[in-house]
């Protein structure tokens, strides 16, 4: 990427900014008003005669002004906009937003996508924790009758999944022990992806006479196992895009697109390193060409948890959105630590 001099950062800083807030192309004159730079406005236009040419900026109409190219979006979010630190009434709606959902991973990134959409104005897409490193760290077997017991699995990242098993046969003290200690001998400590139904026949067949009465249970062990190794996609505020002007015509097949969960999932898993900027073209389906999307990962434990980001028009406003996306990921994560910690 070409180095740019001191005074045609500035100029595409001001292009950008002035883009962002207003949707309008910005001349010359009204720039120098902006920047303060001491130049005639012959000066300023063979700048960005040359930002342009250098594909840094576009130009609508023969007489208009300037706007940001995709190429100017992306100079400007890699080293010219200011890192921001979130206020403090942005922080505030956040931590309020996902209180009620502590406790409950996949319930607290359904209320961080929420909070997020409605404090951005953008869609908010975000995925629980799961996916093939999650590890079964605890099973736990209630009896609730004598022919019917609760199954509650807990994973590494947190999720809680239980399901009420009905019994062939009566539930005895005896069946109870020898279903936890093969629990904590075959299960406990495995990847939840491992967790088949092959794998557990295979338990099933050393179970002897008392098969009849632990099969209900390892069945249900299986499917809550698979249940928490699949990763959700939540998509929330998708409608709040109606109302960008800068969509047009497009925006009824963006919603079409965002409705589809296989192009979400490819999004996703395609986003780099802890926090990821597509712009414009850069994305991987036409249907993204006039949105940008941030997506940030939460960790837990040290290990990538999931993702949780926005997709919203190119002339977002970055400086403000970033940091909101990085301080929600870091919250959520955080949360999750502590519920496991309890």
């Amino acid at each position: 990427m070409s180095q740019l001099s001191e005074r045609k950062k500035i100029i595409l800083a001001s292009v950008v900014e002035h883009f962002i807030k207003t949707g309008e192309p910005i001349g010359s004159k009204e720039l120098i008003a902006k920047t303060g730079l001491s130049v005639s406005s012959a000066t300023v236009r063979n700048e960005m005669s040359e930002l342009s040419a250098l594909g840094y900026l576009d130009q609508p109409h023969t007489s208009a002004g300037r706007v940001p190219s995709d190429k100017g979006y992306r100079y400007y979010v890699d080293n010219l906009m200011h890192h921001r630190e979130v206020d403090e009434i942005s922080k505030r709606m956040m931590q309020a937003g996902i209180a009620s959902a502590q406790g409950d991973p996949e319930k607290l990134i359904e209320h961080a996508s929420e909070v997020l959409s409605e404090l951005t104005h953008y869609a908010a897409v975000s995925t629980t924790p799961g996916g093939e490193c999650t590890v079964i760290r605890r099973i736990e077997l209630v009896p609730v009758s004598t022919r019917s017991a609760m199954l509650v699995i807990l994973t590494s990242n947190g999720i809680l999944k239980s399901r009420l098993c009905r019994l062939e046969t009566p539930l005895t003290a005896r069946i109870c022990e020898s279903f936890y200690n093969i629990a904590q001998s075959t299960l406990v400590g495995r990847q939840a992806s491992e967790i088949s139904v092959a794998s557990m026949q295979t338990v099933a067949a050393s179970l002897g006479s008392d098969v009849l009465a632990m099969f209900p249970m390892l069945a249900a062990v299986c499917e809550l196992a698979q249940s928490t190794a699949q990763i959700q996609i939540l998509l929330e505020g998708q409608s709040n895009l109606l109302a960008n002007s800068e969509y047009g015509d497009n925006a009824l097949e963006l919603m079409n697109f965002l409705n589809k969960e296989e192009p979400l999932n490819r999004v996703i898993s395609n986003s780099k390193g802890e926090l990821d900027v597509t712009i414009g073209n850069e994305n991987i389906y036409r249907q993204l060409e006039k949105s940008s999307v941030i997506l940030a990962k939460y960790s837990v434990r040290g290990q990538d948890a999931g993702s949780i980001g926005l997709i919203g028009p190119k002339r977002m406003d970055y400086e403000t959105v970033i940091p909101n996306v990085r301080y929600l990921t870091g919250l959520v994560g955080r949360l999750i630590e502590q519920a496991l910690e309890e």
